[in-house]
C-alpha cells in the first residue's frame, strides 16, 4: 500500500476508535433501512445465503443479516469498532478494503455503506476490483454513498482528526461502478436533514446513493 494510502487509512481508523470509544451507535436512516430490507430479500430470492460488509463499523447492519438467516462476515479498518461488533456474536475482523484476507470468490454477495467514498479516484477501480475479486461471478453488491460534485477533501465539520472524502456526482458513479459490473439498481434521494441519523445541513446538502452492482 501506498504511504498515503497507508497515512489516510490510519487517520480513519483513528476517527471510528473515537467514535466507538465513545459508546454511541449511529443507526442507518429509514431510506438506508428499508434498502437493507429489499437486499436482503433479493438474497433470499435469489439462495444467496453469505454476505461480506464492507465497513461493517459496530455492527448493526450485520445483525440484521444474520438475524434474517444468511452467514455473515463483516471487515473494518477501526479496532474499537471491531471489538464492538464482536461483542454482539459477529464475525468481524480488522481489514482494509485494499486487501482483503479472503481468496478468490468467496462470496456470494456484498454490503457496503458509507465506505468507498473515503477512496481517492485515483484508487477507486483498483479497490472495486478488489472487492469483485472475493465474490463469486454473479455476485450482488450493494454500495451505499454521499454524492457530490467530484470534490475531494477532508471533512471541515470533523473534529481533531478529519476524515477524508470523495463524493461523486450520480454520473460518475454510474460510469465508475459499471466497469466492474452490470448496474441493476439506482437510487437516491436526500438524506442527513437533522431528521433522521445523518448530520443536518452544512457540509452534507448533497444526496444519498445506493446502487446494486452484479458482478462478471
Amino acid at each position: 500500500m501506498e504511504a498515503g494510502a497507508e497515512d489516510g487509512e490510519r487517520r480513519l481508523a483513528d476517527f471510528y476508535n473515537r467514535r466507538a470509544a465513545s459508546g454511541a451507535d449511529h443507526p442507518p436512516s429509514l431510506h438506508r433501512v428499508e434498502q437493507r430490507r429489499r437486499f436482503i430479500a433479493l438474497l433470499k430470492s435469489e439462495g444467496r445465503h453469505s454476505v461480506l460488509e464492507i465497513g461493517a463499523g459496530t455492527g448493526l447492519d450485520g445483525l440484521q443479516f444474520v438475524q434474517a438467516g444468511i452467514h455473515y462476515t463483516g471487515v473494518d479498518l477501526a479496532e474499537g469498532q471491531v471489538r464492538r461488533a464482536r461483542a454482539r456474536r459477529l464475525d468481524v475482523s480488522v481489514a482494509s478494503a485494499r486487501s482483503l484476507p479472503f481468496p478468490d470468490g468467496s462470496f456470494p454477495a456484498m454490503w457496503c455503506m458509507s465506505t468507498l467514498l473515503h477512496i481517492p479516484a485515483r484508487d477507486l477501480d483498483a479497490v472495486l476490483a478488489e472487492l469483485v475479486r472475493v465474490c463469486a461471478p454473479g455476485a450482488l453488491i450493494a454500495v451505499g454513498l454521499w454524492s457530490g460534485n467530484d470534490e475531494a477533501e477532508l471533512n471541515p465539520e470533523d473534529d481533531v482528526v478529519p476524515r477524508f472524502f470523495c463524493r461523486r456526482t450520480d454520473a460518475t458513479v454510474r460510469e465508475v461502478f459499471g466497469r466492474h459490473g452490470t448496474i441493476e439498481d439506482f437510487a437516491t434521494w436526500p438524506e442527513g436533514t437533522g431528521t433522521e441519523s445523518g448530520p443536518g445541513g452544512g457540509y452534507w446538502t448533497q444526496h444519498y446513493q445506493f446502487l446494486v452492482l452484479r458482478t462478471p
